[in-house]
C-alpha cells in the first residue's frame, strides 16, 4: 500500500479512502476525526465526530451541544477499527484534549500530528512520539529563525514588570483556549498567588479546565463595578488579543499591553500590535523541537502542512528524508 493510498489531501482536507474519513477537515463532512479544538481545525456541522473526550467537550462549549450529527469519544492510546482501518488517538502536547491521529493498514502507518509542542505544561498530556513510516507535521515556526526562550524566563519577565510598575494594570493577551491556562499556570508555578483576573471571554474554557483537574489558583472576572480604574492596579488580567483596540481596555490603570504567543519574536508584529511587553510563549514547537520530532519518528517520509513548509521540506531533503508540502487551506493561526 502507498501513503496515498491511506490518506491524501482533499479540498475538505485530510481523507482515509479505505475508512472513509476525514482528519481536521475544514468544511462539513460525513465523519470527521478531529485532533483538537481550536476553530481551526474543529468545524461544526460533521455528520459523525469521533475526538477526545475533552475536544468533544470543547467543540461543544464553543459551537453548541448539537455541533454534530453524533459523536464518539475516542479514548487516548486505545486502538479502534473504522472500516478495517486502526486508527488510535495519542497526546500531541498542543491543548487539553489535543491529539496526534494514528492510521494504519496493511502494515503502514501514518501518523497526523495536528498542532503539537514539545515543552512541558502542565495544562495538557505531554507530547508522546510515535515511530511510523509518514509523520505528517504543522511547520508554524518551520523556520531556524524560530528558537523560543524558557517558558519560565518570559513569565519572570512579566512578573518583573509587575513589580517594577505596581500602580499599572498588566494586561495579557492570550488565546482563549490553552494559551489563556498556560499562561494562569506559569505564573502559578513561578509562585504567584494572588487572584488574576479574566476578561469574560476567557472564563468558560478557563472553567472548563478546572472541572477537569488542572488548578488555576483563583481566578476572577475583569469587572469595574463602580467604575474606579484604580481597582485593578498592579494586577494581572489575562484577555484576548482582540481586546487591546476596545473600549474594555482603556478602563484600567494605564494598563500595559503584553501578548503571549510565539510571533512576538518577530519585530514587526510587536509594533503592528502596540505591545509594550511582548512574551514569547507558544503552544507549538519551534525549529528545533521540529527537527527533533521528525527524527525522533523514524519515519521515512515526511508530508508538511499548514506554515512555513518549504523550510522543513528543504532540512528533510538535506538529511536524506523524502518530504513534501502539503499545501492545505483554511489552516490559521488560532493557537498562537
Amino acid at each position: 500500500m502507498r501513503p496515498s493510498d491511506l490518506l491524501l489531501p482533499m479540498p475538505q482536507g485530510l481523507y482515509c479512502p479505505p475508512g472513509n474519513f476525514y482528519i481536521d477537515p475544514v468544511s462539513p463532512v460525513g465523519a470527521a476525526l478531529i485532533t483538537h479544538g481550536h476553530s481551526d481545525h474543529a468545524r461544526s456541522g460533521h455528520d459523525k465526530v469521533l475526538a477526545t473526550s475533552q475536544t468533544l467537550d470543547i467543540m461543544a462549549l464553543r459551537y453548541g451541544e448539537r455541533f454534530a450529527g453524533v459523536t464518539q469519544v475516542a479514548t487516548v492510546g486505545e486502538e479502534m477499527q473504522i472500516n478495517g482501518v486502526s486508527v488510535r488517538f495519542v497526546p500531541a502536547g498542543h491543548v487539553l484534549g489535543s491529539a496526534q491521529i494514528v492510521v494504519e493498514k496493511d502494515g503502514l502507518r501514518i501518523v497526523a500530528s495536528g498542532d503539537y509542542k514539545r515543552r512541558p505544561d502542565a495544562t495538557c498530556l505531554p507530547f508522546e512520539p510515535v515511530a511510523c513510516d509518514v509523520f505528517i507535521t504543522e511547520a508554524t515556526f518551520g523556520l531556524p529563525v524560530f528558537r523560543h526562550p524558557d517558558d519560565h524566563d518570559e513569565i519572570r519577565r512579566l512578573l518583573h514588570s509587575v513589580e517594577q510598575f505596581p500602580e499599572r494594570t498588566h494586561l495579557v493577551g492570550a488565546y482563549a483556549l490553552g494559551k489563556a491556562q498556560r499562561v494562569i499556570s506559569l505564573l502559578r508555578q513561578a509562585g504567584y498567588d494572588r487572584t488574576i483576573y479574566l476578561h469574560g471571554a476567557l472564563e468558560k474554557l478557563s472553567s472548563y479546565y478546572q472541572s477537569q483537574g488542572i488548578d488555576l489558583g483563583d481566578l476572577a472576572p475583569a469587572t469595574l463595578e463602580k467604575g474606579n480604574q484604580n481597582d485593578f492596579a498592579g494586577e494581572i488580567i489575562i484577555c484576548p488579543p482582540s481586546a487591546f483596540s476596545d473600549r474594555w481596555a482603556r478602563r484600567f490603570a494605564d494598563p500595559i499591553t503584553s501578548f503571549a504567543s510565539g510571533w512576538m519574536q518577530i519585530r514587526q508584529r510587536i509594533k503592528q500590535q502596540g505591545v509594550e511587553l511582548p512574551l514569547i510563549l507558544s503552544d507549538h514547537s519551534d525549529w528545533d523541537e521540529l527537527t527533533e520530532t521528525i527524527r525522533e519518528t523514524g519515519a521515512s517520509e515526511i508530508w508538511v502542512t499548514h506554515g512555513r513548509e518549504e523550510a522543513l521540506v528543504r532540512w528533510c531533503e538535506l538529511n536524506q528524508i523524502a518530504a513534501r508540502p502539503l499545501h492545505l487551506v483554511g489552516y490559521e493561526d488560532e493557537a498562537e
